[in-house]
């Protein structure tokens, strides 16, 4: 995935709402997931109350609270916001890969970006958005195809945002450093080309580690963003990518954020989105198929 998800790792037996080292009521549950639903549009279940446990008893042992009543008052309150900012990268999960889903990139390369790059040679404004980007690999992968196509992009006004609603994610990103075995998704000539050795890793173990090449970097701005927050940009975008992130929310959410990315496009704007997700909700008619989980914004769908 790229972007903050839900995480959906096994719940280990006798960890739920139970007694263990902290106690974590029902309504200490409710809150934590009221503040997630309300800060990242993720539904979190009951089922999950193991994996809550988990992960933020770290946390409690860290700030050194005795249960989850003082973490929930903290967390809610003035001074927990950066707390709050901490839950919710504890309680999501960032899967993200090189050219994940390797067709979009595919239609983007043959269809998309050829007539886009061919008006940004006469002064044309092309941008792409990698909404939920998590640390990185999905617009990077993005820039990698533009540069394949126009090795001189950064001259002209060509660029890609980069938005995640994780901090961490976005430091990541904008490091540019990922293990050497992350690239091999990486196609050959873009590897060699735009991927160089890296004498660290991004948390400075010695593992051997690739680092993206400043050309790419150029191209991508990283941006805090939360996709039910305001949006500050202005200018329309060519391509959005968001991939593999509304399955992590309500029906309800799933249509509010189709619907919101539809005045965000230009005409014959293109979508693409996971491979288990599907739009619907009004944007649903806005957009004709390009093929497995690739869409264009119909004539005139911009209104």
């Amino acid at each position: 995935m790229s972007g903050a998800q839900f995480a959906s790792s096994p719940i280990s037996k006798g960890a739920g709402l139970g007694p263990g080292e902290f106690v974590l009521s029902r309504e200490d549950f409710r809150q934590i997931a009221a503040m997630l639903h309300e800060d990242a549009g993720i539904h979190l279940p009951e089922s999950k109350s193991a994996l809550v446990y988990s992960r933020l008893a770290k946390r409690l042992r860290a700030l050194g609270l005795a249960s989850f009543r003082e973490y929930c008052a903290l967390v809610a309150g003035a001074d927990g916001l950066d707390e709050r900012q901490k839950m919710l990268a504890a309680l999501t999960t960032n899967v993200t890969k090189f050219f994940r889903e390797p067709h979009h990139f595919a239609h983007l390369e043959q269809v998309v970006l050829p007539p886009l790059l061919d008006a940004a040679r006469r002064g044309g404004r092309v941008r792409l958005w990698s909404a939920a980007c998590s640390n990185g690999q999905e617009p990077y992968s993005m820039a990698m195809v533009i540069l394949s196509m126009m090795p001189d992009a950064a001259r002209y006004d060509v660029r890609v945002l980069a938005s995640d609603i994780d901090v961490n994610m976005l430091a990541e990103g904008k490091r540019g450093v990922y293990a050497e075995s992350f690239a091999d998704a990486v196609p050959a000539k873009l590897r060699q080309r735009w991927l160089v050795p890296a004498s660290e890793g991004a948390h400075g173990d010695k593992a051997r580690c690739v680092s993206v090449a400043d050309e790419v970097r150029e191209l991508v701005a990283f941006r805090e963003l939360n996709l039910f927050g305001a949006w500050p940009m202005k200018g329309l975008f060519q391509a959005i990518f968001c991939r593999n992130v509304a399955i992590y929310f309500e029906e309800d959410m799933q249509m509010q954020l189709w619907s919101r990315f539809t005045p965000m496009l230009s005409p014959g704007g293109r979508l693409y989105i996971g491979h288990s997700e599907r739009l619907i909700g009004p944007a649903a008619a806005a957009f004709e198929s390009e093929g497995v989980t690739g869409y264009r914004l119909k004539q005139g769908a911009r209104a």
